[in-house]
């Protein structure tokens, strides 16, 4: 049993030890605006999700999604949002390769998170991506309300998406000029 465990632990062990040799040689490229691999996208990401299901209250969004609510998380995502996540003119962010990972554009490709999620996100931000806390900057309101619009980018009602294309020229997908 104990050559078992042994056989079982070192490989591991190694593995482990390798991995920190690579990275404290500094064989690991650390350029914000290089490609992540494959692996490291999965790991990461994983854990961030890991991490939000563990740490963040599983709750409903207390604002109502109302049609002016989501106007108003609409006003506040190009002020806050839209310079790392694309413009709500269907722009993709001219910083989105400027950051490890990639900053997903919203707009162009919107989330399928819980509101629970996006809203930890928004609030508490990601360490080591650029997503900021804006629990410092945002009230807890209006943090819902943007939120509530960037989960219903494509299923937001007809006086928002009017108010849209009214406002910024583009209608969200799925809707005509």
């Amino acid at each position: 049993m104990r050559n078992y465990i042994l056989g079982v632990l070192t490989p591991l062990l190694a593995a482990g030890l390798a991995a920190l040799a690579v990275a404290g040689l500094g064989l690991m490229p650390t350029n914000a605006d290089s490609e992540p691999p494959a692996l490291e996208k999965r790991i990461a990401m994983g854990a961030v999700d890991a991490s939000v299901s563990r740490h963040a209250m599983h709750s409903q969004n207390p604002v109502p999604a109302t049609e002016q609510n989501l106007i108003e998380g609409m006003k506040i995502y190009p002020m806050n949002c839209s310079v790392c996540h694309g413009t709500l003119d269907k722009q993709p962010s001219t910083l989105q390769r400027s950051f490890y990972p990639p900053a997903p554009q919203l707009i162009l490709d919107p989330l399928d998170d819980p509101e629970w999620h996006t809203y930890y996100v928004v609030r508490n931000g990601i360490r080591y991506t650029g997503m900021p806390a804006w629990n410092h900057t945002l009230s807890e309101e209006d943090s819902w309300k943007v939120t509530a619009f960037v989960s219903r980018i494509n299923s937001l009602p007809p006086p928002v998406q009017s108010y849209w294309k009214q406002s910024y020229g583009l209608a969200p997908s799925g809707v005509s000029r």
